[in-house]
């Protein structure tokens, strides 16, 4: 829609995001864990609809984009990518030297003990993590703010502090009007996220990036401590190799028959 972000007032957007590892790529565990040395690590997918609505928006009615990320020194890569697909500032929130095991309330409540003082008009996340998959940390977030929430979107229209989001339902699509501040997680569907471009990588290297602790945000060890524990990470099991069928078709029909009871037990 052309009217997508038009006479609005927005000021400042925060995106949330993730660096999680590439599912595209080969994972592997070593000791209970995924191997980190031979993975390959982007910003999770649906954070990209993140940044590129926030983007697109601040380009239609002013503003400023901060991407903010909750996790270790190593996500600075990702925020930098961020910045050049043309954010304004990062944030990077280290929790790696005083959190051994978090997990969504963690994120959660860094995220919000962050956000608090800050003048905050939207928010933006991906509806889901590729890695974890909770879909938990945006609605934790909006919760902890005390401000409304819509997921899985798929369009958004901006007109003063009124807005108008679509969501995506089972297949079908449900508008709602709300009012800023505000929180939304993307869903595929919003826009298409830009690649980085050259003179976007350059001008990112420049862009500010700060970079914050547990203790300036007046958080101890024990606020943030997970509410759950994994149990135990292993991959799907192998798929076996299909089965051709030969002979002729009454043939084939009584094999497949025999094998679905015999192997497949479904019948």
């Amino acid at each position: 829609m052309n009217s997508k972000h038009s006479g609005g007032i927005i000021v400042n957007i925060y995106v949330l995001l993730k660096r999680t590892f590439d599912t595209e790529e080969k994972i592997t565990l070593s000791n209970g864990k995924i191997n980190e040395e031979g993975a390959e690590f982007i910003i999770n997918p649906y954070d990209e609809y993140a940044v590129e609505e926030a983007i697109q928006i601040r380009d239609a009615q002013g503003g400023e984009v901060t991407v903010v990320s909750v996790g270790n020194e190593e996500a600075e890569k990702q925020l930098r990518t961020a910045l050049a697909m043309g954010a304004d500032k990062a944030v990077l929130i280290n929790i790696e030297d005083d959190v051994e095991n978090g997990d969504q309330f963690t994120t959660s409540k860094v995220l919000a003990e962050y956000l608090k003082d800050k003048e905050v008009d939207l928010i933006i996340a991906g509806n889901v993590a590729i890695d974890g998959g909770s879909g938990q940390v945006g609605p934790r977030v909006a919760e902890l703010l005390n401000i409304p929430y819509v997921t899985t979107i798929t369009d958004l229209n901006i007109a003063g502090t009124t807005v108008s989001v679509t969501r995506d339902v089972e297949g079908d699509s449900e508008t709602i009007e709300t009012t800023l501040p505000l929180l939304v997680t993307a869903q595929q569907g919003l826009n298409e996220p830009r690649y980085p471009s050259l003179p976007g990588i350059m001008k990112a290297k420049k862009k500010p990036l700060e970079e914050l602790e547990l203790d300036d945000l007046d958080l101890e060890e024990d606020d943030v401590e997970a509410k759950t524990k994994t149990i135990e990470i292993f991959l799907p099991p192998t798929k076996e190799a299909g089965k051709v069928l030969s002979g002729d078709i009454s043939a084939q029909v009584g094999e497949l028959v025999q094998l679905l009871r015999s192997e497949a037990k479904v019948i």
